[in-house]
Parts: structure tokens; sequence; C-alpha cells
């Protein structure tokens, strides 16, 4: 769906430019998601903090993002795209900074919130900055590109963030974003598309519900995954469901709602959300569960375990651009469909393949899940941006966001909950993520007659 008034992408090579600023935003956000979980222990041990405390680290960077996607999105709409991207990326860098000095765990977790401020408003409008990059006709090349950059940033964050530790402190794991994002900054105040920008204001009101919905939801999530249910689980539920009932109320009397029940209301749109949630729930157990897999029944080392992983990111990044070449030609829901089914058939591989198999095969269904995910994340994409109007762009991109951090969550709980009933030495985990991509397929298809 395009509006013929507004221009139909960016020209060469401005389009190019504006992409790298794009790319360059999105990596420090997806590798600042990887490193610091690697880098943990140091940080824990450097600043004097328990493992258990040290986690908020991770938690707070989380917890902001997921807080704030929504808003950002509907802001890129009033605002401008470029213009949140860029507020967005200056607080990073400068949140960044806050990290690199950090004299305690207090300080660091408090820049790492800001941090996930700042992470929220990039990926919050990057699809939409995609979309009016990019000519309509093309907006699947865009978004497989994105992709690529995006599962290049995810294989290459421990590999990047062990070198970095090998060299010197953790405090450069953030520093390094300093020059990265001021280089983002200047390459795209000068190419990236000047969006529409919407007369209507943003509802504060609605905003800080979504805020504490979920915050909340984030809080009981990972107290399920941990195993650590508690009187504050319940209290946290109650503070999403008394959050939640008025936001919807809310939303459903808006023609532009901050949860946008208009475009969850198309049945495309719908079901490609669905799809997308239990698809990344699928891939999510299969990257928690496979290290701990490769380590306790295959006896891996580190070495070769960090190089069967790798293939998953890898089979992404080999499929994402082919995809977005595809789906011009082929529907999307019959590729993402097809793409599904091989992630399901790569998840049934590694719970089927003995241990006398070697590392070959292994490898090979490990690289097999990632082509098929890659196969539907792409076309997915581009039916998730392409099939909103225009002037909801930001909430598209917004839903495309939380539609990936919701499945993950719900990916993390079940690992979690299933190596606590079957153990670390279990297939199981992978069977499940098979049965979900098999949801996610099924989901996926039934778009053909939705379209």
């Amino acid at each position: 769906m395009n509006d013929p008034a507004m221009p139909d992408g960016l020209p060469v090579p401005r389009r190019y430019w504006a992409m790298i600023a794009i790319w360059l935003a999105m990596a420090m956000s997806v590798l600042d998601s990887s490193i610091a979980n690697v880098a943990l222990p140091t940080i824990a041990h450097d600043l004097g903090a328990s493992p258990a405390k040290s986690i908020w680290v991770v938690n707070a960077y989380q917890i902001a993002i997921v807080m704030l996607l929504l808003t950002v999105a509907a802001l890129g709409d009033i605002w401008g795209y470029h213009r949140v991207y860029a507020v967005g990326l200056i607080l990073f860098v400068l949140a960044s900074i806050g990290c690199t000095l950090a004299g305690n765990l207090a300080e660091l977790a408090l820049a790492r919130f800001a941090q996930g401020f700042g992470a929220a408003a990039i990926m919050g409008v990057n699809a939409a900055l995609v979309r009016f990059t990019y000519p309509h006709r093309l907006l699947g090349r865009g978004l497989g590109l994105n992709g690529l950059v995006v599962a290049i940033a995810s294989a290459a964050g421990p590999s990047l963030a062990a070198a970095i530790l090998a060299l010197g402190s953790w405090r450069w794991l953030f520093a390094i974003n300093v020059p990265l994002g001021l280089a983002s900054l200047a390459i795209g105040f000068a190419a990236l598309p000047t969006s529409p920008r919407h007369a209507h204001r943003l509802d504060w009101r609605s905003a800080l519900l979504a805020a504490a919905v979920f915050a909340a939801l984030f809080a009981v999530a990972a107290s399920a995954a941990h195993g650590a249910s508690s009187w504050g689980s319940g209290v946290a539920l109650m503070v999403a469901i008394g959050a939640g009932l008025p936001l919807l109320r809310i939303a459903r009397r808006q023609s532009d709602p901050l949860i946008p029940l208009d475009l969850i209301g198309v049945p495309l749109l719908r079901l490609s959300y669905a799809a997308s949630i239990a698809a990344f729930a699928a891939l999510m157990i299969g990257l928690v569960a496979l290290p701990f897999y490769l380590r306790a029944r295959w006896g891996f080392g580190h070495l070769t375990m960090g190089l069967v992983i790798t293939a998953l990111p890898i089979g992404i990044g080999i499929a994402a651009p082919v995809a977005g070449r595809l789906v011009e030609r082929i529907p999307a829901g019959l590729l993402g469909g097809v793409g599904l089914v091989l992630l399901a058939v790569g998840y049934a591989g590694i719970a089927a393949l003995p241990i006398a198999a070697g590392t070959v095969p292994l490898a090979i269904a490990v690289a097999l899940c990632g082509i098929g995910f890659g196969l539907f994340q792409t076309p997915n994409n581009r039916t998730m941006m392409g099939a909103a109007p225009p002037r909801r762009s930001g909430a598209a991109a917004g839903m495309l966001a939380t539609s990936r951090l919701v499945g993950q969550t719900i990916g993390a709980v079940l690992v979690a909950f299933l190596f606590r009933v079957a153990g670390t030495t279990s297939a199981v985990p992978f069977l499940v993520a098979a049965g979900s991509s098999v949801v996610a397929a099924v989901l996926s298809a039934g778009r053909l007659r939705a379209a």
C-alpha cells in the first residue's frame, strides 16, 4: 500500500548513504544486546558485584526498550522518523559514554537504562526509515539487506566482545559506540529521508500506561524464566492488568491509537504479527538452548561450539537478501511458510542427530535453521510494513519490533522452563522449537487467503 502523493524512495546514491546510517545505528543496538552478556562475569568481578545483581546490566537495557518501543514509533509518525532516529542516536551515544565512565554497578545499570531508551528510538523507527528510503517495489530488498546486517551483527557480537576483552577493559565495549554513533549521526543528517509529519499529538496517558504494562510483563516473564515466581510477580501481573485495561479502552476510541488496534484489526497484518511471534519464539529457543546442548550432550569446547552456532546467523544472512528479491515474485505467505518448514526440519535434525554423526551434519542442520528463518523474516517484515498505510508507518515499525521482542521473551521463558523439566542434555527444547515453527508456518500460509 503506497501513497502516490509521497516520494517513492530516495535516489541513488543518497539511498545507499541513508542505508549506511540506518545499518550503523541498528548494528550498534543489536551488538549491545549481545556483547554485555559475554562481558557480565568480567563486569561483575571488576565492579565487585554478585552475578545475580550483575544481570541488571542486561535487564535494564531490555526493560527500557520494551517500555518505549510503541511510544517512539508513535512519535515517529508525529515528529518525523529521521528526528526520532537522531534523538535516539544522540541519547545512545551519551549513555554509552556513561557506561564507559560508570564507577559502580548502579551507575552502569542506570546508564544502560538510558542506552535502552536510545536503542528503542533506533529500533522503533528503523523499518519505517527503510520504507521511505527504498522505492515501494524494492522494499523487500531493503528489508532483506537490513536483515543481513542484523544477522552479521548478531554473529559478530560474541567474537567482538571476546576480542575486546582480550585486549583491554570491558569499558571499551561501550566506548566503541561513540565514534560509530557519531558517524551514523553525521551521515544520517545528510542522507536520511524526510518523512511526512502528522498533526495529532502524542497521547502521553497511553504512553505511560503502555510503559507500565510492558515493564510489568517483562518483570513477570523474567521471574518465570528464572523460576523465581513470588509475590512480586503477582504484583507485577496486577499492574499489567490494571494499566492494560484502560489502555485498551482509550485505544478503541482513537483513530491513531498508540496500541495500534487499527493495524491488528487487519487480518493480513494480524496473521503476520502472530507468525512473527511464533517464529521468533522458535528462534530464541534454539539460540538459548543450543550452547548448553552442545556443551552438555556433545561435549564441544568453546571454539567448536562457537563455529557451529555461528552457522545460524550465517544462514540468516545468506537467505535474507535472497528472500528480499524472491518476495517480489512469490507471495510472502508462501515463501515465509516454506522457510518456516525448513526451520522446523532443521530443529528436528538437531534433535535427531546422534553424537556419532559428527560436527558437519550438525552444523548443516543449524545452518538450515538460519536459512529457513531468513526466508521467512524478510517477506514477513515486508508485509508488516508494506500492508500498513504510509501515515501509520511508525506504528507498523513499532509492531514489527514489538512482535519480535514478544516472541523472543516467550522463547526465553519456554526454554528456561524446559531446562528445569528436561535438563540441558535433552532434545526436547528443539522439538518444541520445531512445533512453534510449524505453528508459524500455518499462520504464514493463512495469509494467502487474507491477502
